[in-house]
């Protein structure tokens, strides 16, 4: 996914006070967390493609209702959870849930020994990791990507989820141990 160049006709720059415009600033912040949000979501889908269709859809979303912009308090706590909610329509979606691929994203290597044995332990930590993610609760799952990956404070998540901090707390505790307990 590039980064979006977006040209706002008929908007101004920026405001009297020499703030920025804020469809112009919707665009600036999404370009600055888009690797962060695609690689959240790809996370909570299981593959890049529909993470990459998640994230476009939460940027079309935001882009359409530029009035809800000014009463924003948090835009990348906004952007975070419209991209969330855009995940979970996509997994809702029945025909996507009786399409699958055939194979997942992972790229097909040809030996073993294409790869330092470095690089392969880290991969299959990764790989463990990722499943390990992917086995969480989804309340527990989008804590800790929203935490991690999308580097929010447990305030910001718990404003983004409307639930209380302590809730969020909580969830974050329980993906921890469950985590811990994989690479006990």
């Amino acid at each position: 996914m590039s980064k979006l160049g977006v040209n706002v006709s008929g908007a101004p720059p920026a405001g009297p006070d020499g703030a920025e415009a804020p469809l112009e600033r919707l665009v600036r912040v999404f370009n600055e967390l888009r690797d962060e949000l695609v690689s959240t979501l790809w996370f909570m889908l299981g593959n890049r493609d529909d993470a990459l269709d998640a994230a476009q859809e939460a940027f079309l979303k935001c882009w359409k209702s530029p009035d809800s912009l000014s009463n924003v308090r948090d835009l990348r706590a906004w952007i975070f959870r419209v991209g969330f909610n855009a995940a979970k329509d996509l997994k809702r979606n029945a025909w996507r849930r009786r399409a699958r691929p055939l194979c997942g994203d992972e790229v097909m290597i040809l030996s073993p020994e294409d790869l330092p044995l470095d690089l392969m332990e880290e991969k299959e930590t990764l790989e463990r990791l990722r499943r390990a993610i992917m086995d969480l609760r989804p309340d527990e799952k989008e804590v800790f990507l929203l935490r991690q990956n999308g580097d929010l404070t447990y305030d910001q998540i718990a404003e983004a989820r409307g639930s209380p901090v302590g809730t969020v707390k909580t969830q974050m505790r329980s993906a921890l141990q469950k985590l811990r307990r994989q690479f006990a």
